[in-house]
């Protein structure tokens, strides 16, 4: 049975051929904390290990000459100056000059799946997918990580590279068919180790597991394939083990970018551009994903056409980039050598210099997303009458206002390029994720937050002062009453040493007594002198208020 409103496998786009194809998935999830409280948490430092699959990655940009090729130049200097400290650390020349320092991004990378069996339907094709590489990516001062996991495949049908685009990306069904098929997502997908061994595979198909997990967690349950390739991170609410626990941050598709060379883009339809831009399913050529109405501005919300037009109406590669809230499609000519060159051409520049701004971007929204749900977190867990539960409070939105503050001095960009093309690209993409608006959001939170907590030091503070202004107050009268003119009521100086311990002892009880007597009694006391200062009220009316109530 296949998903309901989902046509079959269009025939006209059937005999179209995608001679490269490319899909990288960004899927972006939440750090547990490791601690209740802390310094800043270093979740990779936990990757270590004979038995752990994941090795970090040596940087590209080795101190080897020899190994520092164009590519490595073309990218680095495709970034202006702060994103290139932010992406790439600083040289060995800088010594303890008082530099940025090294990145603070770590990746690491396993090796064991090399391909990826997919069926995107139980009635479709299997293609079987290069695994280009599976990263994992870590930012120092932030919660967050990236499931990195690039595809390639030659000669495939438009069709089903649309299929993957729109299916491949879940990570947990929607809803189910009758037949307990999952709806939108692939009918089977399996990782392959380099021998062509089946390592895991999705199951979807389970749905009592999937049901069971979300009453008792009230959280979605993440696919099993995907789950291997986090191993040894685990799902938070599952009963597993394991060193890093992680959590969804959005909704069950990930963030795709997509490399489309056909031999004539030209003769793609608008219907094509709309769903290879948008990651919906594929469908007649001339049929529409939605509504007419709703997709009139098509081109003006999603489509970057700086080297696009009629063909002869410009110099240069034609290629048009169409970027939407999950997807972000690049789509040339199979037969230009810049457009498919993957040394310094533009395969080479989506892989590096595009997903590096894909990465940047998400990265952004994820961190917002992270310390949005830890102001949540913490708020729900105060509990005023607990001074425990106060405490830990005070600790955690300090921690985060800390955290905050170094992710808007380290990572927080507006711009990250001249390159025109690549300028339009970052910014399409904030304006497509909402990046501004979530920011302004969350910085808010945090600032009321922030006022909270001064106002209510602040508020301790006055309290403490008025009390002490009491004490000193009722204070004040004995002090002149045994003091005045430096007399001494009983001359003791001559007696024995006893009896004058005695005496002292005599005074100091009383005294202590009526000092802690007054610090506990200090508010009602204040009230009390604040009724004798004000002038508008008659001596009758303040003799009344004396009396205890």
């Amino acid at each position: 049975m296949t998903d309901p409103m989902i046509p079959d496998r269009p025939k006209d786009t059937a005999d179209r051929l995608v001679r490269h194809f490319r899909q990288i998935m960004v899927w972006p999830v939440q750090l547990m904390p490791l601690h209740d409280h802390g310094p800043i948490e270093t979740h990779w430092e936990k990757l270590a290990g004979a038995d752990c699959l994941w090795a970090i990655l040596d940087d590209e940009f080795t101190e080897d000459c020899d190994a520092f090729h164009e590519r490595h130049y073309v990218e680095f200097v495709a970034f202006l100056p702060h994103v290139q400290r932010f992406i790439y650390g600083e040289g060995r020349t800088v010594g303890n000059h008082g530099g940025y320092g090294a990145s603070p991004i770590r990746v690491y990378r396993r090796k064991d799946v090399a391909k990826a069996r997919v069926q995107c339907r139980a009635d479709g094709p299997t293609f079987v997918f290069e695994v280009i590489h599976v990263d994992l990516c870590f930012f120092y001062d932030v919660d967050v990580a990236f499931l990195v996991v690039e595809f390639a495949a030659d000669d495939i049908p438009l069709a089903d590279a649309e299929d993957t685009l729109f299916r491949l990306s879940r990570t947990y069904p929607t809803f189910w068919n009758e037949d307990g098929s999952a709806v939108y997502c692939c009918h089977r997908v399996e990782w392959l180790d380099a021998a062509g061994e089946v390592l895991a595979a999705s199951d979807f198909q389970d749905r009592r597991r999937y049901l069971d997990f979300t009453c008792i967690n009230r959280a979605p349950y993440i696919a099993a394939h995907w789950r291997f390739l986090m191993h040894p991170l685990v799902l938070h609410h599952s009963d597993e083990t394991g060193p890093i626990r992680f959590r969804q941050l959005e909704y069950q598709r990930m963030p795709v970018m997509s490399y489309v060379a056909l031999d004539d883009p030209a003769s793609l339809q608008r219907s094509d551009w709309m769903r290879l831009g948008l990651g919906t399913a594929p469908g007649p050529s001339g049929q529409l994903p939605f509504s007419r109405r709703f997709m009139a501005n098509f081109e003006t919300r999603f489509c970057l056409d700086r080297h696009w037009g009629d063909a002869g109406d410009h110099d240069g590669t034609p290629l048009r980039i169409v970027c939407s809230h999950h997807a972000l499609t690049m789509v040339g000519k199979a037969n230009d050598a810049y457009f498919s060159d993957a040394e310094t051409g533009m395969l080479s520049q989506f892989r590096h210099q595009y997903f590096m701004i894909a990465l940047i971007a998400h990265l952004h929204r994820a961190s917002l997303l992270m310390f949005s749900d830890r102001l949540v977190t913490a708020i729900s867990h105060l509990d005023v009458g607990d001074v425990e539960s106060v405490k830990k409070f005070k600790r955690e939105i300090r921690g985060i206002r800390e955290n905050f503050l170094r992710f808007n001095h380290r990572y927080w960009f507006h711009e990250v390029s001249n390159q025109l093309l690549m300028r339009d690209v970052f910014r399409q993409l904030r304006e497509q994720l909402e990046i501004d608006r979530l920011f302004s959001e969350v910085r808010g939170e945090v600032e009321d937050m922030s006022n909270y907590l001064d106002s209510d030091s602040v508020r301790r503070q006055s309290n403490s002062v008025l009390r002490l202004t009491v004490v000193t107050i009722f204070g004040l009268v004995g002090t002149l009453a045994t003091g005045f003119l430096g007399m001494n009521l009983i001359a003791a100086a001559d007696k024995p040493l006893w009896l004058q311990v005695i005496y002292f002892m005599a005074v100091f009880v009383p005294t202590v007594c009526l000092i802690a007597y007054t610090i506990t009694k200090s508010r009602k006391l204040s009230d009390f002198v604040e009724l004798l200062s004000d002038e508008r009220i008659s001596l009758r009316d303040k003799l009344r208020g004396i009396r205890p109530k």
